[in-house]
């Protein structure tokens, strides 16, 4: 049984180039390599959203919606928002 399947496909002239540069650097042995693995990086970026979505975005409003009063003013959350954004930029240095 096979576990690949043929496809043709278009792309703008820039990412074709993108592609063959690819290959003719030897980064890669065929486009098709340089088009899977650029498929498995969109991928892995869709599952980093979805866990997101799910780990973080619902729980909130759920959340919210249990307690809408209890939610933070647009200012605070704001600043909580650029305080987090501090910090983490302080612990990249």
């Amino acid at each position: 049984m096979r576990t690949t399947q043929q496809m043709s496909i278009t792309l703008p002239l820039e990412l074709a180039r993108m592609v063959k540069s690819k290959v003719e650097a030897g980064g890669y042995a065929s486009e098709s390599e340089v088009i899977r693995e650029g498929l498995r990086a969109l991928q892995e970026r869709d599952a980093v959203v979805e866990r997101w979505l799910q780990n973080d975005v619902g729980p909130t409003i759920d959340r919210y919606r249990a307690g809408p009063t209890r939610g933070a003013s647009l200012d605070e959350a704001f600043g909580r928002l650029t305080a987090k954004m501090t910090a983490d930029a302080d612990k990249a240095r």
